[in-house]
């Protein structure tokens, strides 16, 4: 069967059916609990949970609503009962901490009859800011930005946060123990939906509570501020334990399924390597590259035509005098390289949430010509990945993808489409 016509329309399809199936209004009220015999307070953070918080009040219009969610600035929706307070992403901000506290402060009158219901996803690592004493919220941001440059995988950063938090690592959870119910949904945005993982589990017992993080206190060097340096290398806590009856409503294997089926019905062959592919996106970039040329000559691991589907979060690692530039948009940049305008390959990398990194993009598209267009442009291809400035590349040639705000969040989706 011969390959779709319009290979980057194709991927475009597979990228907005990756989305949709993580929609919040398609796919919270399926997973809701029972319904409270009093008041259901409804708490969260991330950059689904206004989306989320407006899904639960479709859901239960004859339920006594209240509560406060959290998200990054420019992803909230209008709500009636359950009140949406904006703070930053990925740095934390003043609005990100008082929203914290009122989140705290809600879960804290819920009594016996009450459900809580938390609706966390990603982002809500950034998003809920309650710094340990003495840290104060200037620490919070200085570590907070160590940690996007570190190259540290996501699970070393959470271990970090969790240390220095008052709310994640279970704290919500506490701050809930009067309830009858605690209850989590969840959108995983984390490679192997790790409940901990997902906004550093403000709602699970932390396992790392008793943990030596003294290696990782080395790692970040000198910039950490000393109030943090501190706290990382002081005795742990014992750990709590409580139960946690968490539920997770989508996550990156659901969504790669759903972009799978729209390749079959097109007569593509999808074939899933994975939703929690990890590294740094250079690299993983050439590797891709490397199995798709396999298939376009060999036929292996699939047949050709066939499309390479992965998920999870690879990192980017940056120096001084680094351009603008996501995860997405770098790998697409490393593959586009290591292919050099091979004849029968394309490419699609975007971020679920439509923001790769901190740029207005949620990633790029990439073909045969893409290197030969950016050399006749003036640009430097080989120089612009190193420069991390990948974003810079995509702009100028009109590749970017660009959907705004999805209001919800799955991790990566890449496509590799090979005709």
């Amino acid at each position: 069967m011969p390959a779709p016509v319009d290979p980057a329309a194709f991927l475009r399809r597979l990228f907005a059916a990756a989305v949709a199936a993580a929609d919040p209004a398609e796919m919270l009220a399926r997973h809701l609990p029972e319904r409270p015999r009093g008041r259901c307070i409804v708490v969260g953070a991330g950059k689904s949970a206004a989306a989320m918080a407006r899904a639960v009040e479709a859901a239960w219009p004859d339920v006594d609503l209240s509560g406060v969610v959290v998200t990054r600035y420019g992803h909230a929706v209008p709500t009636e009962r359950i009140t949406v307070r904006e703070a930053s992403h990925p740095v934390p901000d003043v609005a990100g901490e008082a929203a914290t506290r009122e989140i705290l402060a809600a879960a804290g009158t819920a009594g016996s009859d009450d459900l809580v219901l938390a609706l966390i996803s990603g982002g809500g690592s950034a998003l809920l800011t309650a710094p340990r004493p003495p840290l104060t919220l200037a620490d919070k941001v200085a570590v907070n930005r160590l940690l996007l440059a570190s190259g540290l995988p996501i699970g070393a950063m959470n271990k970090v946060r969790r240390r220095l938090s008052l709310v994640k690592g279970g704290g919500l959870a506490r701050a809930a123990a009067g309830a009858g119910r605690l209850v989590t949904l969840a959108i995983s945005d984390v490679p192997g939906d790790d409940p901990l993982a997902i906004a550093s589990g403000p709602t699970v017992p932390d396992p790392a509570a008793d943990e030596d993080l003294s290696p990782l206190a080395q790692r970040l060097g000198d910039g950490l501020p000393p109030a943090a340096r501190a706290l990382l290398l002081a005795p742990a806590e014992p750990q709590a334990t409580f139960e946690a009856d968490y539920r997770l409503i989508a996550a990156p294997m659901l969504s790669l399924e759903a972009a799978a089926r729209v390749a079959q019905e097109a007569g593509v062959t999808p074939l899933i390597l994975g939703d929690a592919l990890e590294g740094e996106a250079r690299e993983v970039g050439t590797v891709m590259a490397g199995i798709a040329r396999s298939v376009a000559a060999h036929g292996a691991p699939v047949a050709a035509p066939a499309v390479l589907l992965s998920g999870g979060e690879t990192t980017v690692t940056v120096g001084a005098g680094a351009g603008r530039g996501g995860r997405n948009t770098e790998f697409l940049l490393a593959l586009a390289v290591a292919l050099d305008g091979h004849a029968r390959i394309h490419a699609l990398a975007g971020d679920t949430d439509g923001i790769d990194g901190t740029e207005d993009a949620a990633g790029a598209v990439i073909g045969p010509d893409t290197l030969a267009r950016a050399r006749a442009a003036g640009l430097n291809p080989a120089a612009a990945l190193d420069a991390h400035d990948s974003y810079t590349l995509f702009e100028r040639l009109g590749d970017l993808v660009v959907t705004g705000p999805t209001l919800t969040n799955v991790n990566d989706v890449r496509a590799v489409l090979i005709a």
